[in-house]
């Protein structure tokens, strides 16, 4: 079991060294290695690197989200009133949209898995989110692959309408109340 103790979690920049780094999906590593930067530099998402010893361990990337329901469906209006009840929003609070991030990237080196860095990923982005950064949210959303569907689940996440199921990927949520509550 590795020590959470010697990993770095570092911002990128465009002058960071990214360190080797193989998570066995070639998407993943080649957002890491030829995207991330790009998407930097025209702000649409922060890339965060966790490294350990000379590997990257992982990395992960945060962008703005928002969730959000087209409530004159009225389909759509019955689980949006479910969805509210669900995560207990206040009838004065309600609105058709909420302030969400996004994870838009969370990949694990292949020696690391099994160790619990998606978890502390996870984690990390919650106490960033609650702790650290000065702007109202109330969700994180991510696009989950099916092979990803498990894991955040455990993590606590919800799938956020049966629309996408049977898909490759479906949009999950998390609450970020239900743990200051």
């Amino acid at each position: 079991m590795m020590f959470f103790e010697s990993l770095s979690l570092n911002r990128l920049n465009q002058n960071y060294n990214i360190k080797p780094f193989d998570c066995g999906d070639t998407d993943l590593n080649d957002f890491l290695f030829d995207d991330a930067k790009n998407y930097l530099a025209e702000l649409m998402a922060v890339t965060y690197i966790i490294e350990h010893e000379n590997l990257t361990a992982a990395y992960f990337c945060l962008l703005n989200d928002k969730v959000v329901f087209d409530t004159s469906n009225s389909q759509e209006k019955n689980f949006w009133n479910r969805f509210n009840r669900r995560n207990r929003i206040p009838n004065p609070k309600r609105r058709q949209n909420y302030p969400a991030v996004k994870v838009g990237r969370l990949a694990v080196n292949k020696e690391f898995r099994g160790q619990g860095i998606g978890r502390f990923i996870i984690d990390t982005v919650k106490g960033l989110l609650l702790e650290k950064m000065d702007i109202g949210c109330r969700f994180i959303t991510v696009d989950a692959y099916q092979s990803a569907f498990d894991f955040y689940i455990k993590n606590g996440f919800e799938f956020l309408s049966a629309e996408d199921e049977g898909e490759s990927t479906r949009l999950m949520y998390f609450d970020l109340k239900s743990i200051i509550m």
